[in-house]
């Protein structure tokens, strides 16, 4: 089994535990995790950690994320997405896609944004969507977040459930820990009206794009034919998404053992992929200071 990254295109109405548990089977390995959720509604890129690549996941959660998606205006919904009930339906039948283009601009760039009340984030150690469907009010705190693209594409007026409504086709980029659902939900309120999600697709994560990656049928394919999965080496997976760092072997033996290096561009707060001669991925490092700090260390110490 090559230990690296796993690019899934996740299907509709599958949540991510879901395609960790298939591709477990379909690797033959417990050793499979996700960076970063999608919901169930969500199509598109889901990153896999496979083997000793599973440490790379935690640096690739922070990464920066593309999304298009589609907001209807009129209706908002228990859970900010076509999967929750409407709570409230003031229609928006006087709402143009040049107020759209208008209200968005508020919702770009550095912005303090409440999550969802359906999120997976813990209050009183119980996750807040457990609480929300119970019928609990969840009260979450807004926190900084960045919306680095919020471009209107297409809008179409049309009628659901008897109540006149907007539909807009969005693109977005967005960091680590923005909920789609909320600017959807926010973007409503701007307007005068409620709003929610009625599709949503992940694009890009980090370096990483849903052109590459590939459907779960696919893979079960690919398994039934005996082909192996198309994994990402773990160094290579580095490569496309950090700043690198060329190790030579005494190094490579040196961070292998946990020991320190000089840094070498001390003060860049980003992680580092330091890779061996031999190609090999040998550990993440911290080169904030004037040494290097190893992360997690991936390959054993050469002899």
């Amino acid at each position: 089994m090559t230990d690296g990254l796993l690019l899934v295109d996740k299907p509709q109405d599958w949540t991510s535990h879901d395609v960790v548990a298939r591709s477990r089977r379909l690797l033959a390995t417990r050793k499979v995790g996700h960076a970063g959720t999608l919901d169930p509604m969500a199509t598109g890129v889901l990153v896999l950690g496979v083997g000793r690549a599973t440490k790379l996941l935690t640096f690739l959660v922070g990464c920066d994320k593309d999304y298009t998606a589609t907001v209807r205006l009129g209706q908002a919904t228990l859970t900010d997405d076509a999967e929750g009930e409407v709570t409230a339906a003031p229609g928006a039948g006087s709402t143009t896609r040049d107020d759209v283009v208008t209200a968005v601009a508020a919702l770009t760039g550095d912005i303090e944004q409440v999550p969802s009340a359906v999120s997976a984030i813990k209050v009183k150690g119980e996750r807040a969507y457990h609480r929300a469907r119970a019928g609990e009010a969840v009260d979450l705190p807004a926190r900084p977040v960045t919306v680095s693209r919020f471009e209107v594409g297409e809008a179409r007026a049309l009628e659901a459930d008897g109540v006149a409504v907007l539909d807009v086709d969005v693109e977005v980029t967005v960091s680590s820990g923005t909920y789609v659902r909320a600017l959807a939900r926010d973007l409503g309120a701007a307007l005068g009206t409620g709003g929610h999600l009625t599709a949503l697709r992940r694009t890009r994560v980090g370096g990483f794009l849903v052109a590459d990656a590939h459907p779960l049928a696919e893979l079960e394919e690919r398994h039934a034919a005996g082909t192996p999965m198309p994994v990402t080496p773990a160094a290579e997976a580095a490569r496309a998404a950090f700043a690198v760092r060329e190790l030579d072997a005494a190094e490579a033996r040196t961070i292998g053992y946990g020991q320190r290096v000089a840094s070498a561009v001390p003060g860049r707060v980003e992680p580092v992929a330091a890779i061996g001669p031999d190609g090999v991925l040998v550990a993440m490092l911290d080169e904030s200071r004037s040494t290097a700090r190893s992360l997690v260390v991936f390959a054993p110490a050469t002899p």
